[in-house]
């Protein structure tokens, strides 16, 4: 179709903006349907409204507009038939097609990049023309850019054939392929002389490898030795048809020689060094304003928590995990914690602990968390720990020795020495620009964490698409527990028709949660950030992935939760005179000033890209472009034949996620290796504490429940940014639900705003499948506002189900193939049956703002109000001011350096000591008592 006003697959909100630009009435463009394939869209401007009309194909191959009230009905054989027929007047579209809305080219096309944008038309060419020199210069010019040290590694000769090739040959093969000939015979003579010399070395390997094949294969070969059968003449199809043999052959004897092997399976005997050991942390308790040096012992295989006065000395006291209630973390105090234990003595009994330093505390944290769940009385977890990492390998083989990456050893926000070595629960390895062979890179993959963790994991998925590569692993006690595996990859290289660049993914269901998993290698270049921004709009649109029932949503509304990682190529945007400066900078580790130039900061948070996607704070640095073998040097520039080409140092490799409203996900590690230095980037790890949801069964007989669950939407607005003259409904899906559940039409209100709001008065009631609590309350409603005359997608969005006395308002964004489209807002009630949500292993660490008693404080707030359990200064109150005033005189003599001093007292002419403003509380012995304390602490 070459109509000036054909648009092919645009999007919907791109198509109203060339239209609102045109400004003229009977402005018109052609685009594909989003909402029915095969199908195409009419978009025509009238009185600043679009109306859109779908165009089907019928069974006869004719096309026809949709039938609605006035317009006439009438079949045609081609587009442009039918765009002639409804520019004339009264043909029963809002207006005659007047104005064509013809195409833009991307700003960054994909020819221009080696340089097609010289290329300047002459009169006398002709399109054909045209187009060869244009293919003539690109590849010349890409030739020309092939850097010298990778021409000294090709065989003699070889750079002239290509040359040749790239100069002449191509187009003879071009005209070929436009007429009847498609044997590409330049190209076969070309491949002739490269694999010149390839066939003798097939028959020499082919030879060892059958002699190596009959000391584990008695049985004669069928059809005599391969050998036999390969002729010296070097032609192409029978050179792969031998490599196929040869692959064959290889494959045959590794099962040969695995049959020989003992094979234990995994669940048959459990490796006794991948249990985790006891850990023993250096703390010190705070007591009455006092710090007491003490050591707490973590045992995970056997549940307990051992406090000790000395390392090496006797338990002086266990908890067991079912006494350990909760864990809370101080926000103002990274090194803090208060543990909160079930007392025989009291209800609960609160210990505040210091740890040496943050990395410590976490460390903690993570050994309670593994053993709570460990011990814990459900079958089913509700909460996994996942690994991801993602390295762009520079075309290079890794090095035997990749641990740090699984570790999490580097720079940036990393793991205590005494977390590095606890398993996750599923890895995740996205790799670019890798070359090995995929068998082999699972293979190193596995051992590596085998060393590391004495675990044998599982191979869930693989997803390869050119040198873009994703792995998932997963501990072999997970895989009953993952099911519905898809996999599917998206080309964005030129034309979107190379794989280069582009993405692969894996998504799966883990119990009752869905999550998906993007592996990316987008557009490099300074300069090339717009193309990017397209990479991921095409990716967000192609990449196949989840429930096939929402198709309505793109992939970041399909799963509870969604990773994107990969080497996503954004650089930092400053002059190339500044290269100096940011290296300086980067070895002072001033990374927030050159992130504030990060191209993928800023384009999200123009929301042009990665709509409501976060990124945990990045402290390490960038990890791009390094001198290879070495990490203390950056190579910025580059020789090629057009001239210097610049790559500053860059965070190109990120991880980032979006999940559903209201889950738990916590990023617990995000940083770079240092120690793996065979390509110029760094691999990137992040680890993630992530909430599923289980297979729920219920407890009780559905057929005798007392009522069922309701979903009950009280009112719903909708604001669009659009300009359609279309009235919209709402479509309901969630797993909860049956079926997808629609609305009726809402009404439409007066723009806002050049905003178009539509109301809901009365939205449907949604019943559940089930209405207990502990399943309800894991559920998501996701939204979708379609227009009634053509059911395209105007927005998207997912609402949490929270349970409440009272309406439950929200106010959620809209966004659709990666823009935002507007806001839903309304309320609901929800329904449930009795019963109570399952307590989270999750919720067993909680964070807590602090709020310390100054000494200000404690003088001037001598009568403080009880506050609620948990609140420190509620158990401060409930002390005699005797005992606030110790802990005052404790805080003084803490903050002294080396050694506290006694208090100053000063004789007035009357001889009684005083002190400036005296408090009417102060009681100098118990003052004195807290001093006394606190010295035979400090000497000891």
């Amino acid at each position: 179709m070459s109509g000036r006003w054909y648009h092919e697959d645009i999007s919907r909100p791109m198509a109203e903006k060339l239209l609102a630009k045109a400004a003229q009435d009977g402005s018109f463009l052609v685009r594909q349907s989003e909402s029915v394939g095969g199908a195409f869209a009419l978009c025509v401007l009238y009185e600043k409204s679009i109306y859109t009309y779908r165009i089907f194909i019928n069974e006869d191959n004719s096309l026809s507009i949709q039938a609605s009230a006035g317009i006439k009905s009438k079949n045609f054989e081609k587009m442009p038939d039918l765009i002639e027929f409804y520019m004339q007047e009264d043909m029963g579209l809002v207006t005659n097609l007047r104005y064509p809305v013809e195409r833009v080219e991307e700003l960054e096309s994909p020819e221009m990049e080696a340089g097609a944008a010289d290329v300047t038309e002459s009169p006398t060419q002709t399109k054909g023309d045209i187009s060869q020199s244009l293919v003539n210069k690109i590849l010349a010019q890409r030739l020309e850019g092939v850097d010298a040290a990778t021409l000294s590694l090709v065989p003699e000769g070889f750079h002239e054939a290509l040359r040749n090739f790239v100069e002449q040959d191509v187009l003879k093969d071009a005209e070929d392929v436009n007429g009847t000939n498609t044997d590409l015979w330049q190209l076969r003579l070309l491949l002739r002389l490269l694999t010149k010399g390839l066939n003798s070395e097939l028959i020499q390997t082919m030879s060892t490898l059958e002699t190596s094949q009959r000391q584990f294969d008695n049985q004669p070969i069928p059809g005599g030795s391969v050998q036999s059968q390969i002729t010296s003449e070097a032609n192409i199809k029978k050179l792969l048809s031998t490599a196929t043999e040869l692959n064959t052959m290889l494959l045959s004897m590794e099962n040969q020689v695995k049959d020989y092997e003992h094979e234990v399976s995994d669940a048959d005997v459990e490796d006794p060094q991948s249990q985790i050991s006891p850990v023993t942390f250096d703390v010190k308790l705070e007591s009455f304003g006092i710090f007491l040096k003490l050591h707490l012992k973590v045992d995970v295989e056997h549940g307990q928590l051992i406090i000790k006065k000395s390392r090496d000395g006797p338990e002086d006291k266990f908890y067991s995990h079912n006494k350990i209630l909760q864990l809370i973390k101080s926000q103002k105090f990274h090194n803090k914690l208060v543990i909160v234990i079930d007392s025989e003595i009291k209800k609960t009994q609160r210990k505040e602990y210091v740890f040496t330093d943050s990395k410590k505390r976490e460390g903690f944290c993570q050994l309670l968390q593994l053993m709570k769940n460990k011990h814990s009385d459900f079958p089913e977890p509700d909460m996994i720990n996942i690994f991801i990492g993602t390295w762009n390998m520079g075309n290079a083989s890794p090095p035997t020795d990749i641990r740090s990456w699984f570790q999490c050893r580097g720079q940036g926000k990393t793991q205590d020495d005494t977390a590095a070595d606890i398993p996750h629960d599923i890895y995740i390895i996205g790799t670019q620009e890798d070359t090995q062979g995929e068998k082999e890179w699972v293979e190193l993959l596995k051992s590596t964490l085998k060393d590391i963790t004495y675990i044998k994991f599982k191979h869930i998925s693989t997803q390869t698409l050119w040198n873009i590569r994703i792995v998932i692993l997963a501990k072999p006690e997970h895989e009953n527990r993952i099911s519905h595996i898809s996999t599917s990859s998206v080309k964005t290289g030129i034309a979107n028709a190379l794989g280069n660049k582009g993405a692969v993914g894996v998504s799966f269901v883990f119990n009752g949660t869905s999550i998906g998993f993007i592996n990316s290698h987008l557009t490099s270049g300074g300069g090339k950030k717009l193309r990017r921004n397209q990479n991921y709009i095409n990716i967000l649109r192609f990449v196949n992935l989840g429930d096939k029932n929402l198709s309505p949503f793109d992939i970041t509304n399909r799963f509870t939760h969604l990773f994107w990682l990969g080497d996503l190529n954004y650089r930092v945007e400053l002059p190339t005179q500044e290269a100096e400066n940011i290296v300086e900078k980067i070895k002072q580790q001033q990374y927030h000033e050159l992130l504030a130039k990060d191209q993928l900061t800023i384009e999200m948070n123009d929301k042009k890209v990665f709509l409501q996607f976060q990124e945990e704070e990045i402290t390490f640095p960038p990890t791009y472009r390094y001198e290879r073998d070495k990490r203390d040097t950056y190579t910025y520039t580059k020789q090629k034949a057009t001239g210097l080409k610049y790559n500053l140092p860059s965070w190109c490799d990120r991880v980032l996620w979006k999940s559903y409203p209201n889950v738990h996900v916590m990023c617990q590690s995000y940083g770079c290796t240092t120690d793996i230095v065979t390509s110029d980037h760094s691999p990137v790890f992040a680890t993630f504490e992530v909430g599923v949801s289980t297979q729920f069964v219920s407890k009780t007989d559905p057929n005798n429940a007392d009522s069922p669950g309701t979903i009950n939407f009280l009112k719903c607005e909708a604001t669009l940014k659009t300009k359609s003259k279309t009235k919209f409904f709402i479509e309901f899906h969630s797993s909860c639900l049956e079926n997808p559940v629609k609305s009726a039409e809402g009404e439409n209100q007066e723009s806002r705003d050049e905003n178009l709001a539509v109301i809901w008065s009365t939205p449907p009631e949604l019943i559940p499948i089930i209405s207990d609590p502990e399943y309800l309350l894991d559920q998501h409603i996701l939204i979708c506002v379609k227009s009634t005359d053509s059911y395209e997608s105007y927005g998207e969005g997912c609402i949490a189900l929270q349970a409440g006395s009272n309406e439950i308002t929200f106010n959620i964004p809209l966004e659709h193939r990666g823009e935002e489209t507007g806001k839903f807002s309304g309320s609901y009630k929800l329904t449930i049956s009795e019963g109570k949500q399952r307590e989270r292993t999750y919720d067993f660490i909680q964070l807590e703002k602090d709020e310390m008693i100054s000494v200000k404080q404690s003088k001037t707030n001598t009568n403080l109000e009880p506050q609620k359990a948990g609140d420190r200064s509620g158990w401060l109150a409930a002390k005699t001011s005797s005992n606030l005033m110790a802990e005052e005189a404790a805080a003084k003599a803490r903050v002294r350096v080396p050694l506290p001093n006694l208090p100053e007292i000063s004789s007035k002419d009357d001889g009684k000591p005083s002190r400036p403003n005296a408090d009417p509380h102060f009681n100098p012995i118990d003052c004195f008592r807290c001093y006394c304390i606190y010295w035979c602490i400090y000497i000891n």
